[in-house]
């Protein structure tokens, strides 16, 4: 075990000391932070009393800590499902007060914990969930578990390249961070782990241990114990396959005599594969006990391991047949057949029949041993096939990925292109011409002051909208701010104060740190103006933004006048706007439904308003659907 930090000796001591319980709970909550992932006894210890006192002092956010801190360390414990509930009551909690950040950690926490119990489903839509809160308040941090995660989701698919391109990239993200908690330093094992476990599937061997040894020197260096029989285990079979029993050895030997690591399943393949060492060393009875306890523990962790128990019994096998002791390596490589069989392992089935044919033939025995020899090539072909069919669906599953990205690719270009169509139909000549003619009108009547503030009005309304032509993304704080400067000159030069207008933003919307897309709320606002008031006296719009669901924000644009009735029948008069209705509209509409990735006609909804008791007209309402999407930070 590494030397504990002073910082946290520091806060032990000052534990020690401590009476006061809330003083209690606030040390406790930091110390169990750091013990989740290095001494998880010690963390259970003091998240018993972290419980206790905030029976009688419950605080949220200490509540909300100690129950993923509760799940983090069960789940190092392999109590998956006492894991899964604690993390479901964090949640809930966080999600009724949580930030962005803190819902996406804990949900690519809850991804970790349904992988283990094998719902990879619920795990990658909790990594979508997790995805979508990134987008909401982007932070590197988060970022890099989250791709860590998203890693062993397409390692668990086989889909080696991407779980190679993700963890690489999230090494890349966490290696840039200025600096790393004890958690940082968790995720940087697993995206060791990860490389490692990919080469190792793929034959890469000596990649595989660079990789694993990385794992835990950093394990070792930061007193991250629960899980390091595993490793232990990981460099050993990469030294095996290499052939290099004398590194194998040691590696076998530690994750045997650990105690950090509660599992027992590391324990029993390192005294299987060092037996193993033992056959090959030719000490023979030391190698028939390790099969032994190997057996047993196999036995202990689940009765009918009939994998491992063929292994071994074909182990045994060729351990009796180099002894020359034919009648007992008969009967241990039928029992490794019998086993085989049951699990449908065609390739021990293959490699046992093959030395079932060599045993029988060195007794004479030539027909058993053509039959077994034929028998070796029916299972190595059926292997074979299964091989073919792996590396099929392998293909299958990295072109479905390559074909999301690829279609995610199209989508983001049709946007790009609408978005510059968008810009170039984003405001009409009439604005344009009537403003700048009420900024000359001021020039000639020698209005210097007010021609001067509205020119640079209009010069920063013109500056924005192409530096947001620019971006995909923008804040809703940005694109408020460009509403307005819109909206003002339209009331101040274009109708002369005949038009008002308000702009409303819920409370829970935090506009600066928001993203939506550029140029989505202008053409509506426009539409308003061109077709509802430009006739009226009087004229007032509102626009109101408010959130429908943590991944849209719904924008209402209203205004109180003609209505649309009475629109067209002026459009039918007035060829100049027969064929106004905004081209920023319908290219907006295209926009939203790409961005939603939907075909849904109700993204944007107009609504006819009429007056209670006259029935007239009194104006149009527009709701519109907006996507939150990432703001793109530099």
């Amino acid at each position: 075990m590494t030397k504990t930090a002073p910082s946290i000796a520091s806060l032990e001591l000052r534990l020690q000391t401590q009476k006061d319980p809330k003083q209690r709970m606030v040390l406790l909550d930091q110390l169990t932070a750091h013990y989740a992932y290095t001494d998880v006894p010690r963390a259970l210890l003091l998240l018993d009393e972290l419980q206790h006192i905030l029976e009688e002092h419950y605080y949220p956010d200490f509540a909300t800590n100690y129950l993923i801190n509760r799940a983090n360390a069960e789940n190092l414990l392999y109590n998956f499902e006492e894991a899964e509930a604690f993390c479901l009551k964090a949640i809930h909690l966080i999600e009724e007060r949580g930030t962005s950040n803190q819902q996406a950690e804990v949900y690519i926490d809850f991804a970790a914990i349904c992988m283990n119990l094998g719902e990879y489903q619920e795990a990658a839509q909790y990594l979508e969930k997790a995805e979508k809160a990134i987008k909401s308040f982007p932070s590197a941090r988060i970022k890099a578990r989250h791709i860590c995660r998203e890693g062993y989701v397409h390692l668990r698919s086989s889909n080696f390249s991407a779980a190679i391109e993700l963890f690489l990239e999230a090494e890349k993200r966490m290696n840039a961070l200025n600096s790393l908690s004890i958690k940082d330093r968790y995720f940087q094992t697993l995206i060791y782990s990860g490389l490692g476990k990919v080469f190792e599937l793929n034959n890469e061997q000596e990649k595989s241990i660079r990789y694993y040894l990385k794992t835990l020197e950093m394990c070792e260096k930061y007193g991250m114990m629960a899980r390091i029989s595993w490793h232990y285990l990981n460099l050993g079979v990469g030294y095996m396959s290499l052939d290099d029993l004398t590194k194998a050895e040691p590696y076998y030997q530690k994750a045997i005599e650990t105690t950090d690591d509660i599992n027992t399943y590391p324990r029993a393949s390192s005294y299987a594969n060092l037996g193993y060492c033992r056959l090959v060393q030719k000490e023979y009875q030391e190698a028939l006990e390790l099969f032994e306890l190997a057996e047993k523990l196999f036995k202990e962790i689940q009765e009918e391991d009939y994998r491992n128990f063929a292994m071994i019994a074909s182990w045994r096998g060729r351990l009796y047949t180099e002894n020359d002791q034919s009648k007992e390596a008969i009967y241990h490589y039928r029992m490794a057949n019998t086993y085989a069989e049951k699990v449908g392992d065609n390739k021990q089935l293959a490699n046992t029949c093959k030395e079932l044919a060599a045993v029988y033939a060195s007794l004479g025995d030539f027909k058993a041993a053509y039959d077994y020899q034929v028998y070796h090539d029916r299972f190595f072909e059926k292997y074979m096939e299964q091989a073919n069919k792996q590396k099929q669906m392998e293909i299958e599953v990295r072109y479905e990925a390559e074909k999301k990205k690829r279609e995610a690719e199209v989508h983001k270009l049709r946007a790009t292109k609408l978005q510059l169509k968008a810009l170039r139909a984003q405001m009409n000549p009439h604005f344009m011409y009537n403003a700048l003619n009420s900024i000359q009108n001021y020039i000639t009547s020698n209005e210097i002051t007010s021609a001067s503030k509205y020119l640079a009005k209009f010069a920063k309304l013109m500056r924005q909208s192409l530096d947001n032509s620019d971006l995909e993304i923008i804040s809703l704080e940005k694109e408020i701010e460009f509403l307005e400067n819109y909206l003002m000159i339209n009331e101040k030069l274009r109708f002369e104060d005949k038009l008002s207008y308000r702009i409303y933003v819920d409370d829970e919307i935090e506009e600066d740190i928001l993203g939506v897309p550029t140029m989505i709320i202008q053409p509506y606002v426009e539409n308003a103006i061109e077709h509802g008031l430009r006739t009226c006296k009087n004229g007032m719009i509102q626009v109101k933004f408010s959130l429908l669901d943590e991944d849209t924000i719904l924008c209402t644009v209203e205004d109180n006048g003609i209505g649309r009735v009475k629109a067209r029948q002026l459009q039918m008069n007035d060829p100049q706007f027969q064929n106004h209705k905004s081209r920023g509209t319908s290219i907006t509409e295209e926009r939203l439904k790409i961005l939603h990735n939907s075909t849904d006609d109700l993204l944007v909804e107009t609504i006819d308003l009429y007056d209670e008791v006259t029935g007239d007209a009194r104006g149009t309402r527009v709701e519109i659907k907006i996507p939150i999407v990432e703001i793109q930070v530099n």
